[in-house]
């Protein structure tokens, strides 16, 4: 700059001093300044204040000469310090050319830059306010200054400001909210420092009400948490923590709506402490915010579900997002199964934008599809109730199609862990006791997931899962019209088709006297022989599931459901089964539940004395699938006291081909007969009289036996038969009646010999055929 320009009213001396390189001189020049400028304060002559000032700012702050920025700087300084407080007037003028300098690459002159504005603020104070956005903008960019001193003086400026703040009741937050939202995501760490100090002043005015603005700023804190400075995190955690207690203390005013999804998406986050601090977060929220929350549950779920699955090394997480699922689950109520139109047609929230754009976050957040969250109105519920913490009304939709998508996925995917598909299953419980009629809309692309879920590895598993096709099976639900699927697509080409036989009716054989197929009773529905056709079809494609679990299976289902009309249904369905083998096998495991297990106490005594025709329609039923193996067929007869028949079938048994399998079946009902459970039968071999066919029937198996430890056991309790002599008595002919038993009415016994020779026959032909195809394929080795 030529010293010599005229630059009225700044004396020659003024700007020669202003240029100079030493510092003494120019701050001489500046308290030149400071004196020049209080005389037109005096003279109230605003035109030169504003001329000396534009002369500082253009000719010396925005020079080319680093000196004549440094004179420029000092000179704005001393004006604003002369002006007092009629520095507010000029204030846009005064920094501006200051912060200019702030982007300098001279570090010296950066730091008389942030001192030069220490001046202006300390005078101006509160008129500074209305240029706040300026000036955190500029101080956010020192923060993260590499120059030690340059950072140091931005701190004393920062603190100023605070101050500043705390003390005025005029902060325009609404205009700076913009700012703190974008400057939020830094990834500077002295940059994200700073933010959050000014969070943590901004959340302790008690005029500033930050809270309103959290789910603007909400996000970049959760990402500031997960920084590599211990300070920063901690700094983050407090500030987050002072927003959740005012959240406590004033939910009614608090935003949950706006930031579901961003919880749900920290929830899902690698860093252990964003992650717990999210889920905390989230807990409160579904406990403070109730029903509000229900829109958001697939997403809710989709974080909640893996964290139950957690080992002890996240314990903490696991907690927490156990409470949370209780929680969510509980907010679930059968009024969310009622379609009621008036409810759709009444006041929408308050926030309809925010409302409508978070099911599409949701949806990204949960993995579903667009598709899925546009037909949200037309298959969920619209719920309208009141805001626990607040006399608003608002709506509630239950996005049931959202829910039922992320637990099938939950469900399809082998790698989650136990208690994920625990909490999956007691979901799918829940919402069919809660919301069976909307439930029934997915179950057909429930159902094959919930069948393969029966091969599960763990017990607890299938016990669920066991509940959950229970449920589906005796649900009053299952019987309306239209529980088909909701939509074609949602149908998977690998799934296990849900095919139902023709009619009961159309099944029986004509001619046959009270034998009634299919269960009919008023707690089973169209889905139980559904359920019934498919879990055997199941075990025929999955011998080691039979073999491993089928008894657990079939007597957890005996306590679930009617146990009658499982053992119905099942033989029912076996009766038609091509597969001959399976059949046999299936039918041993039945009657060896049928004739062990604890569960079917009542069942047994109903067989037993065949007092009523639903339990000689239940004898006819069973006895024609046990046809097809012949040992239990006559175990089925001693359970039912039919020793005549027994004793008929085993006179057969010499037409039939004796296998080791079969002499081995023949051992273990020998082994049953010492059971508890046919000590009515052992007790009958006292009266000889009346019980001919009962001793010759044993005897019979006897005779089949080879000299085994089996045979030693029956021959031993044969030896204890009573001589029928010694048994006479005086009133023999009267006791006789206490223990004879007439033979079931309205049971043609002929015809079920007849159809045990038929089904007999079958097996040996298949036998025959199995054992040419072998012999066929040895021929072949050889050749």
């Amino acid at each position: 700059m030529n010293a010599e320009r005229d630059l009225a009213p700044l004396a020659p001396g003024v700007v020669r001093a202003l240029n100079d390189k030493l510092y003494e001189k120019r701050k001489v020049a500046a308290l030149e300044i400071e004196k020049l400028v209080r005389e037109f304060v005096a003279q109230n002559n605003t035109s030169q204040i504003k001329h000396v000032i534009q002369i500082l700012s253009q000719e010396f702050a925005l020079s080319q000469h680093p000196h004549s920025r440094k004179g420029g700087l000092i000179g704005l300084a001393a004006c604003s310090i002369a002006l007092g407080k009629d520095s507010g007037l000029y204030l846009k003028e005064l920094i501006e050319p200051v912060l200019t300098c702030f982007n300098d690459a001279d570090s010296r002159l950066r730091y008389y830059a942030c001192e030069a504005l220490y001046n202006i603020v300390k005078v101006a104070r509160g008129s500074v306010l209305p240029h706040f956005n300026v000036l955190f903008d500029g101080l956010s960019k020192l923060a993260a200054d590499p120059d030690p001193n340059v950072k140091s003086g931005s701190e004393l400026l920062d603190r100023l400001l605070k101050d500043i703040v705390t003390e005025s009741n005029q902060f325009d937050l609404v205009g700076f909210i913009p700012l703190l939202r974008e400057r939020i995501y830094s990834n500077n760490q002295y940059a994200r420092q700073f933010i959050i100090s000014w969070i943590l002043v901004l959340e302790s005015v008690p005029d500033i009400n930050l809270l309103d603005y959290l789910p603007e700023i909400l996000d970049g804190l959760f990402q500031i948490l997960g920084d590599n400075s211990k300070e920063i995190r901690k700094m983050c955690e407090v500030a987050l923590g002072e927003f959740l207690k005012e959240i406590k203390k004033n939910p009614s005013s608090v935003k949950f709506a706006e930031m579901a999804n961003i919880l749900v998406i920290h929830c899902q986050a690698a860093d252990d402490l964003i992650q717990l601090t999210a889920m905390c977060w989230m807990r409160e929220f579904i406990q403070l915010a109730g029903r509000v929350m229900l829109p958001y549950s697939s997403g809710i779920l989709t974080a909640v579900l893996p964290c139950l699955s957690y080992d002890d090394r996240k314990k903490n997480i696991k907690e927490v997002a156990n409470v949370c699922n209780q929680s969510l689950m509980k907010l679930v109520i059968p009024e969310d199964d009622e379609v009621d139109e008036a409810k759709q047609s009444m006041t929408l929230p308050a926030e309809p934008t925010s409302e409508e754009s978070l099911p599409k976050a949701e949806a990204a957040s949960s993995g579903e599809s667009p598709r899925g969250t546009s037909e949200l109105d037309v298959t969920a519920l619209n719920q309208l109730l009141s805001f626990p913490c607040s006399s608003e009304r608002i709506q509630v939709t239950l996005n049931l199609d959202g829910i039922v998508q992320v637990l099938d996925c939950h469900l399809h995917d082998t790698s989650i862990g136990m208690m994920t598909r625990i909490a999956v299953l007691k979901w799918l419980y829940h919402l069919y006791i809660k919301t069976p009629r909307k439930m029934f809309r997915h179950t057909d692309s429930l159902f094959p997931i919930l069948l393969r879920t029966l091969s599960d590895e763990s017990d607890e598993v299938i016990l669920k899962d066991l509940e959950v096709l229970a449920e589906i099976a005796s649900s009053p639900a299952g019987q309306t019209e239209g529980h088909g699927p909701s939509d074609g697509s949602d149908a998977r080409p690998s799934l296990v088709e849900l095919h139902v036989p023709a009619r009961a009716g159309q099944l029986t054989s004509s001619g046959t006297k009270g034998l009634e197929c299919s269960p009919s009773t008023p707690t089973m529905n169209s889905y139980f022989y559904k359920f019934m056709i498919n879990l055997l079809k199941r075990f025929s494609s999955e011998r080691k599931l039979l073999e491993t679990r089928g008894a657990f299976i079939i007597r957890q289902l005996c306590l679930l459901l009617n146990a009658e009309n499982i053992f119905h249904s099942m033989a029912d369905i076996l009766l038609r089964e091509e597969d001959l083998k399976f059949a046999s096998t299936m039918v041993h495991t039945l009657n060896t539940i049928l004739l062990t297990s604890s569960e079917l106490f009542q069942l047994r005594n109903q067989l037993k004395d065949l007092k009523t025709p639903e339990s000689r329609n239940l004898f006819c039923c069973l006895y024609r699938s046990w046809c097809h193996n012949p040992v239990t067929t006559v175990s089925l007869c001693f359970l039912t006291q039919n020793y005549k028949h027994a004793y008929d079938l085993i006179q057969k048994f010499g037409d039939l081909e004796v296998t080791v399998d079969f002499l081995t079946e023949v051992d273990k009902l020998v082994q049953l007969i010492e059971c508890p459970i046919f000590t009515y039968l052992r007790l009958q071999l006292l009266d000889v009289k009346n019980n001919p066919y009962l001793i010759k029937a044993l005897y019979g198996l006897l005779m089949l036996l080879p000299q085994s430890s089996a045979f030693q056991l029956l021959s031993h309790r044969l030896q204890c038969v009573p001589n029928p002599e010694l048994m006479q008595t005086a009133d023999s002919t009267k006791a006789s009646a206490g223990f004879k038993r007439t033979a079931a009415s309205n049971i043609d016994y002929t015809e079920l010999l007849q159809h045990f020779e038929k089904v007999q026959n079958k097996h040996l032909e298949a036998r025959h055929q199995r054992t040419g195809r072998a012999e066929q394929l040895d021929r072949r080795v050889v050749l």
